[in-house]
């Protein structure tokens, strides 16, 4: 997948960021809701659906999102509950 993300001979169109920040917002909104299809169809603003699976591209290769085994998207990048977490003494790492 990387290969596919970083070859700049396939992309017809790269997205402006607040396309990508559009995409983004809809996937927290709708978290594990629609499949790909569906959730471009429910996209506040319209675009090319090659551009949207760009954006797709981009967030699964940038750990933000996952798709589960039914093909559904949800957001899993949550910084400041990771840290929070990080903090409580019950759960670290352990050095084997």
């Amino acid at each position: 997948m990387q290969e596919e993300i970083l070859d700049r001979k396939s992309v017809l169109r790269f997205p402006r960021l607040d396309t990508v920040l559009m995409v983004e917002e809809s996937i927290k909104k709708y978290d594990g809701e629609f499949k790909k299809k569906a959730l471009w169809e429910h996209l506040p603003k319209k675009m090319m659906y090659q551009t949207f699976c760009v954006i797709i591209d981009y967030l699964l290769y940038s750990r933000k999102i996952s798709i589960d085994a039914e093909g559904k998207i949800g957001w899993i990048y949550y910084p400041k509950e990771i840290k929070e977490y990080s903090l409580q003494k019950h759960l670290f790492w352990r050095k084997k």
